[in-house]
């Protein structure tokens, strides 16, 4: 059997917001609604289904974005343009910094409701 990851829900203050900003700066679309979801899909199939939460405080998640190096220079470009604070660590004690881990390239930042998206150029343990 193949287990493949379809999609996972992504809670926010206004869905329509979050998935434009999120397609935006990833240089994707947002899908037409499904039920109470927008959906942004990436290039392997997978959907990031955002949802309007009712929760007043959102639980901040992770999502990591494998890219190639043509596309981190295109999504960091739209990153630096755009003012985001973007960081070399998940931690975000490493402002304005990139990091080179398993030889590549990569970098933290939040969305609108304080998710914490990652860009990356090499997988993790894939490098020196």
């Amino acid at each position: 059997m193949s287990i493949e990851l379809n999609h996972t829900i992504v809670h926010a203050r206004d869905k329509r917001q979050a998935a434009e900003f999120v397609a935006g700066v990833l240089g994707l679309e947002v899908g037409p609604p499904l039920g109470p979801f927008l959906p942004v899909e990436v290039s392997n199939g997978v959907t990031l289904d955002f949802m309007d939460s009712d929760d007043d405080e959102i639980t901040s998640q992770h999502y990591a974005f494998l890219v190639s190096e043509a596309e981190f220079d295109e999504i960091f470009g739209r990153i630096q343009q755009s003012g985001i604070t973007y960081y070399a660590d998940p931690g975000h004690q490493r402002p304005g910094q990139i990091n080179h881990n398993d030889g590549g390239r990569g970098a933290y930042f939040e969305d609108l409701n304080g998710h914490n998206l990652e860009i990356i150029t090499r997988p993790y343990g894939s490098g020196s």
